[in-house]
């Protein structure tokens, strides 16, 4: 009988240092593939066999249970008040689906607390969840390729006295693939070898387009990050905000960061954003990050493969930008598409900009502000109203007319996205329709 690798009958000296040292090792891998094998499983069985509806709402639960555990278990910034369980887990499950509804103030919130609420909106997003739908996507490719090869491999019969004979005459030459005439191929052969190519070429897109989101999520969060920190550490006036409510520069800039791109709306202020109204440079940072984590993260993304195409010349990101239906990326527009989603937005942004200035330009929120400070605060407003919900307003005194014009525009911003989803999957049909064509083509003249 064998002796366990696992478990060996070897007597180990345990003076020996070296070897406790190799018996420990030996014993962890032998536990780690066994648990390797069992993620890998899980991961696979709900890739392939579980419906992606239960996949996110397992996903939010999850994040959700795992969050109002982590915020239970820190201490609040006041010991005099302590948020209630209800209270904490309402806070978890938004923060993770990013709807910021509170039912408590945020100063009450530590510094790790709002750590792990950063954590939430950064993993709830809208990005990288898509990110991850990503993975899933190229990890069904690379089952469904490793599945195709066995089954190839599994049909050939090398040990039979006919395949030695073939092979051998293939590699002397005696035998060669069949032709066409005029030594032209054969159709069906080619028809076959450039749809495997177009899967390879697709599968390697789906990778290069996963990396891709994972840069674009990085990079905004960094540089908007040190942008806000590097704003508020040379205003004194908004430092002073920070300092007054015991807030840290650093867990300010990245909540707030992570908060706007993911178009959630905490702030770790009670008053929200009033108490930046002033900092027109800060509100000015903040607006791009509104933008490219929603209404136009698709023109983004369309526009930086655009570029990587231009810079790297590398085949898939021409492959994306040519056939952005077939990938089935919900965020990748064709660039027509994307052209005609960043002119709407912009155009929505502008007729809301003027009616607000028009009907809230003497508000008394507004007042104390100059000029330059009035515009930039109603573009921020008119921006959030449609995106974060983030506000320089108390909205219990805005009109009633101000209030219907956010409702419009928010159910006009639900239509936008409506109408560009419905063009992807339009686009994609039509894709697989193609697809299904030529694969009809190719089984006919093969028959």
């Amino acid at each position: 009988m064998k002796k366990l690798a696992c478990f060996p009958k070897k007597q180990v000296d345990d003076s020996n240092p070296v070897d406790n040292f190799n018996h420990s090792s030996t014993k962890l891998s032998c536990f780690q593939r066994p648990l390797r094998g069992l993620f890998s499983s899980l991961f696979y069985f709900l890739a392939f066999q579980v419906s992606p509806f239960w996949i996110q709402l397992s996903y939010f639960i999850t994040l959700s249970l795992l969050g109002y555990l982590a915020l239970k278990a820190s201490k609040p910034r006041t010991t005099s008040f302590m948020p209630s369980d209800i209270n904490m887990f309402f806070t978890s499950v938004s923060s993770s689906t990013v709807s910021s509804m509170s039912t408590v103030e945020m100063e009450v919130f530590s510094d790790t607390q709002l750590v792990i609420m950063t954590t939430l909106m950064l993993v709830g997003g809208e990005v990288f969840t898509s990110m991850l739908g990503l993975q899933f996507m190229r990890s069904k490719y690379t089952r469904k390729a490793n599945r195709e090869d066995r089954v190839e491999l599994a049909s050939i019969d090398y040990n039979s006295s006919n395949s030695r004979i073939f092979f051998g005459q293939v590699e002397l030459g005696l035998v060669t693939l069949p032709k066409a005439q005029n030594d032209q191929p054969c159709p069906n052969i080619e028809k076959e070898i450039e749809a495997s190519h177009g899967e390879h070429l697709k599968y390697q897109s789906i990778k290069c387009l996963g990396y891709v989101v994972l840069f674009y999520l990085l990079v905004v969060h960094v540089v908007g990050s040190a942008i806000v920190a590097l704003y508020l550490n040379l205003v004194p006036s908004a430092k002073e905000v920070l300092k007054n409510k015991g807030l840290r520069i650093l867990t300010f800039s990245v909540f707030t960061v992570v908060s706007t791109f993911s178009n959630c709306g905490f702030i770790p202020t009670n008053e929200n954003m009033v108490v930046f109204k002033k900092n027109s440079g800060l509100l000015l940072v903040l607006i791009p990050l509104l933008l490219v984590g929603n209404t136009l993260f698709a023109p983004s993304l369309w526009f930086v493969i655009w570029v990587m195409a231009k810079v790297t010349r590398r085949v898939e990101f021409n492959y994306m930008l040519k056939n952005s239906g077939g990938i089935a990326y919900d965020h990748l527009l064709p660039g027509l598409y994307s052209y005609l989603l960043a002119i709407t937005v912009f155009g929505f942004i502008f007729v809301q900009f003027l009616l607000l200035c028009f009907m809230e330009w003497n508000s008394g929120d507004l007042a104390g502000l100059n000029s330059y400070q009035k515009i930039v605060g109603m573009l921020f407003q008119t921006i959030n109203s449609r995106h974060a919900g983030e506000s320089i307003f108390d909205l219990s005194n805005i009109s009633s007319a101000v209030l219907v014009l956010f409702v419009l525009m928010i159910l006009a911003k639900k239509w936008v996205n409506i109408g560009a989803t419905l063009l992807v999957l339009s686009n994609a049909l039509r894709k697989t329709i193609d697809t299904s064509k030529g694969w009809n083509d190719i089984s006919q003249n093969a028959i």
